[in-house]
């Protein structure tokens, strides 16, 4: 059981330090746009490469953080029932839930490598006028969907053992976004 919980800590330390270090792009993202603005005002006319900038960088961000916001539970959730369970209720839910989630990043995963391998084989680059390579964004989604998949593994033992009331570590037991136990 210690191995597995050895396991369950390096996903979710993964999926932290890619989550913050991905966090990051929202300054290039803002200083883009800020920059943008401004140029557009004082010349009257906007640039080509910033719009397609900060959109190729968000993509990255939101499919890259995925692991991250199902690390910390910061998902939406719309929770009126949900939230009067008991929390083995709860757990049992999600372990049947999970099916789904699994179906869905399954195939992200395949037919975004797919895309992905296809973009890389060609170094696909936009038909924009900066033209500017979006292969590394194109990678992005099933790089990001194999992390949310991982976390999301790690999600559904912590689910079995909550749902089996076996003990986990402190540091492994599931939080809600107010930070109190679930």
């Amino acid at each position: 059981m210690q191995a597995l919980f050895v396991i369950m800590r390096a996903v979710s330390l993964l999926n932290e330090r890619i989550g913050r270090l991905v966090s990051l792009l929202i300054i290039p993202i803002f200083a883009f746009l800020i920059f943008e603005i401004f140029v557009r005002y004082v010349s009257g006319s906007p640039l080509v490469w910033t719009g397609e900038a900060t959109q190729l960088l968000f993509g990255i961000y939101a499919v890259l953080s995925g692991g991250y916001i199902l690390l910390h539970r910061e998902h939406v959730n719309v929770d009126l029932l949900f939230s009067r369970l008991s929390i083995r209720n709860r757990a049992i839910i999600d372990i049947f839930t999970s099916v789904l989630t699994f179906l869905f990043l399954g195939a992200l995963v395949y037919f975004g490598s797919s895309l992905a391998y296809e973009s890389i084989e060609f170094w696909e680059r936009s038909q924009s006028a900066w033209n500017p390579p979006i292969w590394p964004a194109k990678l992005a989604i099933p790089v990001g969907a194999v992390l949310l998949l991982m976390q999301g593994i790690v999600k559904l033992i912590q689910d079995i053992l909550t749902a089996l009331d076996i003990e986990m570590p402190a540091d492994l037991t599931l939080h809600d976004t107010a930070g109190g136990e679930k």
